[in-house]
């Protein structure tokens, strides 16, 4: 159980740190893409640490999965906002 909560605080670290890392590239760049990926990789952040805060149990509950689907969603998004002027046709 304590080792459960210590490899899902270190994972919840890693997802921050990339967070910060993203945030500090659209922070120098005003590129949008940097900023949906920090913001998806802050949504996993907040992910595990509610599993650890809420017990490994709850991860059954559909609130964490709203939170994974959003996650992974704006990763998508991300690119194809950052592609979409080379998909349009001339």
């Amino acid at each position: 159980m304590i080792a459960d909560a210590c490899v899902s605080g270190a994972r919840a670290m890693g997802l921050l740190v990339s967070a910060a890392f993203f945030a500090r590239f659209w922070r120098e760049t005003r590129d949008r893409f940097f900023l949906w990926l920090a913001f998806a990789f802050l949504l996993l952040s907040l992910e595990r640490v509610g599993l650890v805060i809420f017990q490994p149990e709850a991860e059954d509950k559909g609130s964490f999965y709203v939170l994974r689907l959003v996650a992974f969603a704006a990763i998508p998004i991300a690119i194809l906002r950052k592609n979409r002027s080379k998909l349009t046709l001339d």
